[in-house]
Protein backbone atom coordinates (compact mmCIF):
# COMPACT_ATOMS: atom_id res chain seq x y z
CA UNK A 1 0.00 0.00 0.00
CA UNK A 2 1.26 3.46 -0.99
CA UNK A 3 0.51 6.49 1.20
CA UNK A 4 -0.72 9.56 -0.66
CA UNK A 5 2.39 11.45 0.44
CA UNK A 6 4.51 8.94 -1.47
CA UNK A 7 2.40 9.48 -4.57
CA UNK A 8 3.18 13.17 -4.43
CA UNK A 9 6.95 12.75 -4.38
CA UNK A 10 7.26 9.70 -6.60
CA UNK A 11 7.23 9.66 -10.38
CA UNK A 12 3.68 10.04 -11.74
CA UNK A 13 1.70 6.85 -11.59
CA UNK A 14 0.99 5.36 -15.03
CA UNK A 15 -2.46 4.66 -16.39
CA UNK A 16 -2.56 1.29 -14.60
CA UNK A 17 -4.99 -0.29 -12.13
CA UNK A 18 -5.03 1.95 -9.07
CA UNK A 19 -7.22 1.63 -5.98
CA UNK A 20 -7.74 4.62 -3.68
CA UNK A 21 -8.83 3.26 -0.31
CA UNK A 22 -10.08 4.64 2.98
CA UNK A 23 -11.11 8.14 1.87
CA UNK A 24 -14.42 9.96 1.76
CA UNK A 25 -15.75 9.33 -1.77
CA UNK A 26 -18.04 11.69 -3.67
CA UNK A 27 -19.40 10.11 -6.85
CA UNK A 28 -20.38 13.41 -8.45
CA UNK A 29 -23.83 12.13 -9.41
CA UNK A 30 -25.76 14.08 -6.80
CA UNK A 31 -25.52 11.45 -4.07
CA UNK A 32 -24.15 12.08 -0.58
CA UNK A 33 -20.44 11.51 0.18
CA UNK A 34 -19.45 7.97 1.21
CA UNK A 35 -17.23 7.50 4.26
CA UNK A 36 -14.34 5.02 4.08
CA UNK A 37 -14.90 4.34 0.39
CA UNK A 38 -12.79 2.88 -2.39
CA UNK A 39 -12.28 4.05 -5.98
CA UNK A 40 -10.69 1.72 -8.55
CA UNK A 41 -9.49 2.93 -11.95
CA UNK A 42 -7.87 1.03 -14.82
CA UNK A 43 -7.07 1.75 -18.46
CA UNK A 44 -8.20 5.35 -18.12
CA UNK A 45 -11.68 4.48 -16.85
CA UNK A 46 -13.43 4.06 -13.52
CA UNK A 47 -13.87 0.40 -12.62
CA UNK A 48 -15.82 0.83 -9.39
CA UNK A 49 -16.43 3.30 -6.59
CA UNK A 50 -18.27 3.10 -3.30
CA UNK A 51 -18.30 1.68 0.19
CA UNK A 52 -17.94 -1.93 -0.91
CA UNK A 53 -15.83 -1.62 -4.05
CA UNK A 54 -13.46 -4.56 -4.30
CA UNK A 55 -9.75 -4.04 -4.84
CA UNK A 56 -8.56 -6.18 -7.79
CA UNK A 57 -5.57 -8.43 -7.34
CA UNK A 58 -2.36 -6.71 -8.38
CA UNK A 59 -3.83 -3.20 -8.15
CA UNK A 60 -1.62 -0.37 -6.96
CA UNK A 61 -3.26 0.58 -3.65
CA UNK A 62 -3.07 4.20 -2.49
CA UNK A 63 -4.06 4.93 1.10
CA UNK A 64 -6.18 8.10 1.23
CA UNK A 65 -7.50 7.90 4.80
CA UNK A 66 -8.43 11.40 5.96
CA UNK A 67 -8.72 12.64 2.35
CA UNK A 68 -11.59 13.09 -0.09
CA UNK A 69 -11.72 11.38 -3.51
CA UNK A 70 -13.92 12.94 -6.18
CA UNK A 71 -14.27 13.36 -9.92
CA UNK A 72 -12.47 16.42 -11.27
CA UNK A 73 -14.19 19.76 -11.78
CA UNK A 74 -15.54 20.68 -15.23
CA UNK A 75 -15.78 24.31 -16.32
CA UNK A 76 -19.25 24.68 -17.83
CA UNK A 77 -18.49 27.74 -19.98
CA UNK A 78 -15.03 29.26 -20.01
CA UNK A 79 -12.35 31.05 -22.00
CA UNK A 80 -9.70 28.48 -21.02
CA UNK A 81 -7.17 28.07 -23.79
CA UNK A 82 -8.11 31.21 -25.75
CA UNK A 83 -7.35 33.90 -23.17
CA UNK A 84 -4.30 34.52 -21.04
CA UNK A 85 -4.67 38.16 -20.02
CA UNK A 86 -8.05 39.76 -20.60
CA UNK A 87 -6.66 43.25 -21.09
CA UNK A 88 -3.84 42.22 -23.47
CA UNK A 89 -5.31 41.78 -26.94
CA UNK A 90 -2.36 39.70 -28.19
CA UNK A 91 -3.24 36.97 -25.68
CA UNK A 92 -7.01 37.27 -25.98
CA UNK A 93 -8.87 35.35 -28.71
CA UNK A 94 -12.32 35.68 -27.18
CA UNK A 95 -13.56 38.46 -29.49
CA UNK A 96 -13.58 38.70 -33.30
CA UNK A 97 -15.25 42.07 -33.77
CA UNK A 98 -13.63 42.78 -37.16
CA UNK A 99 -14.31 39.40 -38.74
CA UNK A 100 -16.96 38.89 -41.44
CA UNK A 101 -17.66 35.52 -39.79
CA UNK A 102 -19.53 34.72 -36.61
CA UNK A 103 -21.20 31.32 -36.25
CA UNK A 104 -18.49 29.76 -38.46
CA UNK A 105 -15.68 30.70 -36.06
CA UNK A 106 -14.10 27.58 -34.53
CA UNK A 107 -12.38 28.33 -31.21
CA UNK A 108 -10.46 25.06 -31.30
CA UNK A 109 -8.13 26.64 -33.87
CA UNK A 110 -6.75 28.90 -31.13
CA UNK A 111 -6.60 26.58 -28.10
CA UNK A 112 -3.22 27.06 -26.39
CA UNK A 113 -2.79 24.67 -23.51
CA UNK A 114 0.73 25.93 -22.76
CA UNK A 115 -0.92 28.96 -21.19
CA UNK A 116 0.15 29.60 -17.60
CA UNK A 117 -3.50 29.79 -16.59
CA UNK A 118 -3.90 26.06 -17.32
CA UNK A 119 -1.62 25.03 -14.46
CA UNK A 120 -3.43 27.42 -12.13
CA UNK A 121 -6.81 25.93 -12.99
CA UNK A 122 -5.53 22.35 -12.82
CA UNK A 123 -3.99 22.95 -9.39
CA UNK A 124 -7.48 23.95 -8.23
CA UNK A 125 -9.02 20.64 -9.29
CA UNK A 126 -10.24 21.52 -12.80
CA UNK A 127 -9.71 18.66 -15.26
CA UNK A 128 -11.79 19.66 -18.29
CA UNK A 129 -13.68 22.66 -19.62
CA UNK A 130 -16.03 23.88 -22.30
CA UNK A 131 -14.46 26.84 -24.08
CA UNK A 132 -16.34 29.47 -26.09
CA UNK A 133 -15.73 32.91 -27.55
CA UNK A 134 -17.80 36.05 -27.06
CA UNK A 135 -20.32 37.26 -29.57
CA UNK A 136 -18.68 40.31 -31.14
CA UNK A 137 -19.72 41.52 -34.59
CA UNK A 138 -23.13 39.81 -34.39
CA UNK A 139 -25.10 37.72 -31.92
CA UNK A 140 -23.06 34.55 -32.55
CA UNK A 141 -19.82 33.75 -30.77
CA UNK A 142 -19.03 30.69 -32.84
CA UNK A 143 -18.42 27.00 -32.26
CA UNK A 144 -17.13 26.03 -28.83
CA UNK A 145 -14.86 23.14 -27.86
CA UNK A 146 -14.47 20.62 -25.05
CA UNK A 147 -10.89 20.65 -23.79
CA UNK A 148 -8.70 18.65 -21.42
CA UNK A 149 -6.34 20.27 -18.93
CA UNK A 150 -4.06 17.24 -18.90
CA UNK A 151 -0.36 18.02 -19.08
CA UNK A 152 1.45 16.93 -22.26
CA UNK A 153 -1.75 15.73 -23.95
CA UNK A 154 -3.85 16.76 -26.93
CA UNK A 155 -6.00 19.55 -25.47
CA UNK A 156 -9.04 19.44 -27.77
CA UNK A 157 -11.30 16.52 -26.94
CA UNK A 158 -14.20 17.62 -29.16
CA UNK A 159 -14.04 20.55 -31.56
CA UNK A 160 -17.16 22.30 -32.87
CA UNK A 161 -19.21 20.80 -30.07
CA UNK A 162 -21.71 23.63 -29.52
CA UNK A 163 -22.76 27.04 -30.82
CA UNK A 164 -22.89 30.16 -28.63
CA UNK A 165 -25.37 33.01 -29.14
CA UNK A 166 -26.01 36.27 -27.30
CA UNK A 167 -29.50 37.67 -26.64
CA UNK A 168 -30.90 40.15 -24.14
CA UNK A 169 -29.16 43.42 -23.32
CA UNK A 170 -25.77 42.40 -24.67
CA UNK A 171 -27.26 41.45 -28.06
CA UNK A 172 -28.72 44.91 -28.58
CA UNK A 173 -25.30 46.30 -29.59
CA UNK A 174 -24.50 43.64 -32.19
CA UNK A 175 -27.98 42.46 -33.10
CA UNK A 176 -29.51 45.64 -34.48
CA UNK A 177 -30.08 47.85 -31.45
CA UNK A 178 -33.17 46.22 -29.94
CA UNK A 179 -34.32 42.86 -28.65
CA UNK A 180 -36.78 42.34 -31.55
CA UNK A 181 -33.96 43.03 -34.03
CA UNK A 182 -31.69 40.50 -32.34
CA UNK A 183 -34.40 37.84 -32.36
CA UNK A 184 -35.11 38.59 -36.01
CA UNK A 185 -31.43 38.08 -36.78
CA UNK A 186 -31.39 34.78 -34.90
CA UNK A 187 -34.44 33.48 -36.77
CA UNK A 188 -33.06 34.67 -40.11
CA UNK A 189 -29.78 32.90 -39.41
CA UNK A 190 -31.54 29.64 -38.52
CA UNK A 191 -33.65 29.93 -41.68
CA UNK A 192 -30.50 30.46 -43.75
CA UNK A 193 -29.00 27.32 -42.25
CA UNK A 194 -31.87 25.36 -43.80
CA UNK A 195 -31.80 27.39 -47.02
CA UNK A 196 -28.26 28.61 -47.88
CA UNK A 197 -29.66 30.73 -50.70
CA UNK A 198 -30.70 33.21 -48.02
CA UNK A 199 -27.03 33.75 -47.05
CA UNK A 200 -24.28 35.68 -48.84
CA UNK A 201 -20.53 35.41 -49.30
CA UNK A 202 -18.18 37.81 -47.51
CA UNK A 203 -20.24 40.96 -48.05
CA UNK A 204 -20.12 43.26 -45.07
CA UNK A 205 -23.78 44.04 -45.78
CA UNK A 206 -24.87 40.45 -45.26
CA UNK A 207 -26.55 39.49 -42.02
CA UNK A 208 -24.92 36.08 -42.23
CA UNK A 209 -22.38 34.48 -44.55
CA UNK A 210 -22.75 31.11 -46.22
CA UNK A 211 -20.03 29.75 -43.96
CA UNK A 212 -21.99 30.90 -40.91
CA UNK A 213 -25.19 29.36 -42.29
CA UNK A 214 -23.38 26.06 -42.87
CA UNK A 215 -22.08 26.13 -39.28
CA UNK A 216 -25.65 26.55 -38.02
CA UNK A 217 -27.05 23.59 -39.97
CA UNK A 218 -26.08 21.07 -37.21
CA UNK A 219 -27.91 23.36 -34.76
CA UNK A 220 -31.25 23.36 -36.57
CA UNK A 221 -30.93 19.62 -37.16
CA UNK A 222 -30.37 18.98 -33.45
CA UNK A 223 -26.84 17.63 -33.84
CA UNK A 224 -25.17 20.56 -32.02
CA UNK A 225 -26.38 22.27 -28.82
CA UNK A 226 -27.21 25.97 -29.08
CA UNK A 227 -26.15 27.89 -25.98
CA UNK A 228 -28.07 31.15 -25.65
CA UNK A 229 -27.19 33.77 -23.08
CA UNK A 230 -30.33 35.33 -21.59
CA UNK A 231 -31.01 36.83 -18.18
CA UNK A 232 -34.50 38.44 -18.12
CA UNK A 233 -37.56 36.26 -17.58
CA UNK A 234 -39.27 37.59 -20.71
CA UNK A 235 -36.17 36.88 -22.80
CA UNK A 236 -36.04 33.33 -21.44
CA UNK A 237 -39.66 32.74 -22.48
CA UNK A 238 -38.96 34.11 -25.95
CA UNK A 239 -35.98 31.81 -26.47
CA UNK A 240 -37.99 28.80 -25.32
CA UNK A 241 -40.50 29.56 -28.10
CA UNK A 242 -37.79 28.78 -30.66
CA UNK A 243 -38.49 25.10 -30.08
CA UNK A 244 -41.96 25.56 -31.56
CA UNK A 245 -40.45 26.41 -34.96
CA UNK A 246 -37.36 24.22 -34.57
CA UNK A 247 -38.38 21.23 -32.44
CA UNK A 248 -35.04 19.50 -32.97
CA UNK A 249 -33.11 22.35 -31.30
CA UNK A 250 -30.97 21.30 -28.35
CA UNK A 251 -31.24 24.54 -26.40
CA UNK A 252 -29.10 25.37 -23.36
CA UNK A 253 -29.76 28.60 -21.49
CA UNK A 254 -26.77 30.52 -20.09
CA UNK A 255 -26.79 33.07 -17.25
CA UNK A 256 -30.51 32.94 -16.48
CA UNK A 257 -30.48 35.33 -13.52
CA UNK A 258 -34.28 35.54 -13.50
CA UNK A 259 -34.70 31.86 -14.27
CA UNK A 260 -36.48 31.20 -10.96
CA UNK A 261 -39.40 33.29 -12.19
CA UNK A 262 -40.03 30.98 -15.16
CA UNK A 263 -38.53 27.75 -13.81
CA UNK A 264 -41.65 25.63 -14.51
CA UNK A 265 -41.58 26.69 -18.18
CA UNK A 266 -37.86 25.86 -18.47
CA UNK A 267 -38.43 22.46 -16.87
CA UNK A 268 -41.44 21.72 -19.07
CA UNK A 269 -39.38 22.48 -22.19
CA UNK A 270 -36.65 20.10 -20.94
CA UNK A 271 -34.03 22.81 -21.49
CA UNK A 272 -30.92 22.65 -19.26
CA UNK A 273 -29.26 25.71 -17.78
CA UNK A 274 -25.70 26.90 -17.18
CA UNK A 275 -26.38 29.37 -14.40
CA UNK A 276 -24.32 32.11 -12.87
CA UNK A 277 -23.18 30.93 -9.48
CA UNK A 278 -24.43 33.52 -7.01
CA UNK A 279 -25.71 36.61 -8.80
CA UNK A 280 -27.81 38.41 -6.21
CA UNK A 281 -27.56 42.08 -7.18
CA UNK A 282 -29.64 43.97 -9.79
CA UNK A 283 -26.57 45.00 -11.76
CA UNK A 284 -28.58 45.56 -14.96
CA UNK A 285 -32.16 46.10 -16.02
CA UNK A 286 -32.40 42.48 -17.12
CA UNK A 287 -31.41 41.19 -13.66
CA UNK A 288 -33.66 43.24 -11.40
CA UNK A 289 -35.06 40.05 -9.88
CA UNK A 290 -31.65 38.57 -9.04
CA UNK A 291 -31.54 36.32 -5.98
CA UNK A 292 -29.08 33.90 -4.41
CA UNK A 293 -31.90 31.35 -4.39
CA UNK A 294 -32.10 31.26 -8.19
CA UNK A 295 -30.24 27.97 -8.66
CA UNK A 296 -31.96 26.25 -5.75
CA UNK A 297 -35.41 27.26 -6.96
CA UNK A 298 -34.75 26.13 -10.53
CA UNK A 299 -33.47 22.73 -9.43
CA UNK A 300 -36.46 22.35 -7.12
CA UNK A 301 -38.70 23.00 -10.15
CA UNK A 302 -36.99 20.20 -12.07
CA UNK A 303 -34.49 22.17 -14.17
CA UNK A 304 -31.12 20.54 -14.90
CA UNK A 305 -28.54 23.11 -13.78
CA UNK A 306 -24.77 23.32 -14.18
CA UNK A 307 -22.84 26.04 -12.40
CA UNK A 308 -20.56 28.64 -13.95
CA UNK A 309 -18.27 31.11 -12.22
CA UNK A 310 -19.33 33.78 -14.69
CA UNK A 311 -22.66 34.80 -16.14
CA UNK A 312 -21.27 35.18 -19.68
CA UNK A 313 -18.14 34.04 -21.50
CA UNK A 314 -15.00 36.13 -21.69
CA UNK A 315 -14.61 36.84 -17.99
CA UNK A 316 -11.37 34.91 -17.68
CA UNK A 317 -10.92 31.33 -16.55
CA UNK A 318 -11.17 31.31 -12.71
CA UNK A 319 -12.86 27.91 -12.79
CA UNK A 320 -11.01 26.84 -9.64
CA UNK A 321 -13.50 29.05 -7.78
CA UNK A 322 -16.32 26.67 -8.67
CA UNK A 323 -15.93 24.88 -5.35
CA UNK A 324 -16.43 28.13 -3.45
CA UNK A 325 -19.67 28.93 -5.26
CA UNK A 326 -21.03 25.40 -4.91
CA UNK A 327 -20.16 25.52 -1.22
CA UNK A 328 -22.02 28.80 -0.87
CA UNK A 329 -25.13 27.13 -2.28
CA UNK A 330 -24.81 24.49 0.44
CA UNK A 331 -24.48 27.24 3.05
CA UNK A 332 -27.72 28.82 1.79
CA UNK A 333 -29.63 25.88 3.26
CA UNK A 334 -28.83 27.40 6.66
CA UNK A 335 -30.35 30.79 5.75
CA UNK A 336 -34.02 31.12 6.70
CA UNK A 337 -36.19 31.59 3.61
CA UNK A 338 -33.39 30.87 1.13
CA UNK A 339 -33.25 27.99 -1.33
CA UNK A 340 -29.88 26.26 -1.31
CA UNK A 341 -28.62 22.80 -2.29
CA UNK A 342 -27.56 19.73 -0.36
CA UNK A 343 -23.89 18.77 -0.65
CA UNK A 344 -24.28 16.07 -3.28
CA UNK A 345 -26.50 18.16 -5.55
CA UNK A 346 -24.20 21.17 -5.26
CA UNK A 347 -21.11 19.13 -6.11
CA UNK A 348 -22.87 17.62 -9.14
CA UNK A 349 -23.42 21.13 -10.57
CA UNK A 350 -19.64 21.48 -11.03
CA UNK A 351 -18.81 17.91 -12.08
CA UNK A 352 -21.39 15.70 -13.79
CA UNK A 353 -23.99 18.34 -14.69
CA UNK A 354 -21.78 20.45 -17.00
CA UNK A 355 -20.98 17.29 -18.97
CA UNK A 356 -24.59 16.08 -18.97
CA UNK A 357 -25.85 19.44 -20.22
CA UNK A 358 -23.58 19.04 -23.25
CA UNK A 359 -24.57 15.43 -23.83
CA UNK A 360 -21.38 13.85 -22.46
CA UNK A 361 -22.52 11.62 -19.58
CA UNK A 362 -19.22 9.72 -19.28
CA UNK A 363 -17.42 12.68 -17.71
CA UNK A 364 -17.63 14.22 -14.26
CA UNK A 365 -18.64 11.13 -12.28
CA UNK A 366 -17.04 8.09 -10.66
CA UNK A 367 -19.59 5.68 -12.08
CA UNK A 368 -18.17 2.52 -13.72
CA UNK A 369 -17.03 3.19 -17.27
CA UNK A 370 -16.63 6.95 -16.82
CA UNK A 371 -13.37 8.68 -17.67
CA UNK A 372 -10.95 8.26 -14.77
CA UNK A 373 -10.67 11.94 -13.83
CA UNK A 374 -9.92 11.67 -10.12
CA UNK A 375 -8.91 14.33 -7.63
CA UNK A 376 -7.70 13.61 -4.10
CA UNK A 377 -8.35 16.53 -1.73
CA UNK A 378 -6.94 17.18 1.72
CA UNK A 379 -10.46 17.93 2.99
CA UNK A 380 -14.02 18.67 1.93
CA UNK A 381 -13.61 20.16 -1.57
CA UNK A 382 -16.46 22.62 -0.99
CA UNK A 383 -14.58 24.18 1.94
CA UNK A 384 -12.26 27.10 1.15
CA UNK A 385 -9.44 25.61 3.20
CA UNK A 386 -9.27 22.42 1.09
CA UNK A 387 -6.98 21.84 -1.88
CA UNK A 388 -6.05 18.98 -4.24
CA UNK A 389 -3.08 16.84 -3.23
CA UNK A 390 -3.16 14.52 -6.26
CA UNK A 391 -4.93 14.46 -9.62
CA UNK A 392 -5.47 11.96 -12.41
CA UNK A 393 -6.92 12.63 -15.86
CA UNK A 394 -7.88 9.55 -17.86
CA UNK A 395 -6.04 7.58 -15.20
CA UNK A 396 -2.73 9.40 -15.65
CA UNK A 397 -1.32 11.39 -12.73
CA UNK A 398 -1.06 15.12 -13.39
CA UNK A 399 1.11 17.88 -11.92
CA UNK A 400 -0.74 20.15 -9.52
CA UNK A 401 1.86 22.89 -9.55
CA UNK A 402 1.64 26.18 -11.41
CA UNK A 403 3.64 29.29 -11.99
CA UNK A 404 2.05 30.75 -8.87
CA UNK A 405 3.05 27.81 -6.67
CA UNK A 406 6.58 27.87 -8.04
CA UNK A 407 6.88 31.60 -7.32
CA UNK A 408 5.48 31.02 -3.84
CA UNK A 409 8.01 28.31 -3.10
CA UNK A 410 10.85 30.30 -4.61
CA UNK A 411 10.32 33.37 -2.46
CA UNK A 412 8.90 31.75 0.68
CA UNK A 413 12.36 31.68 2.27
CA UNK A 414 14.58 34.07 0.30
CA UNK A 415 18.26 34.01 1.08
CA UNK A 416 21.38 35.82 0.01
CA UNK A 417 23.04 34.49 -3.13
CA UNK A 418 25.81 35.41 -5.52
CA UNK A 419 23.26 36.89 -7.90
CA UNK A 420 19.76 38.26 -7.44
CA UNK A 421 17.03 35.65 -7.71
CA UNK A 422 15.98 37.00 -11.10
CA UNK A 423 19.34 35.90 -12.54
CA UNK A 424 19.36 32.39 -11.14
CA UNK A 425 18.24 29.57 -13.40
Amino acid sequence: MIAIAAVLVAAPLPAATIAFTGGTVALGDGSAPIANGTVVIANGRVVSAGANAAVPAGAQVVDVHGKWVTPGLIGALTSIGIQDVEGVSETNDTRSKNSPFSAAIDVSDAIDMTSQTIGVERSGGVVRAFTAADASNTIFGGQGAFVSLASMAEPVIKARLFQYAELGEDSMRSGGGTRPAAHALLRAALAAAKNPALASDLSKDALITRADAAALLPVVEGRMPLLVHVERASDIRQVLRLKQDYPALKLVLVGVTEGWMVAPAIAAAHVPVIAAALVDLPESFESLAATQSNVGRMIKAGVQVALSTIDVTGGGPQQRNLTQFAGNLVALTKVPGASGLDWGTAFATITSKPAAVMGLPDYGTLKPGAHADVVVWDGDPLELSSAPVAMFIDGVQQPITSRQTRLRDRYAHPGEGALPKAYER
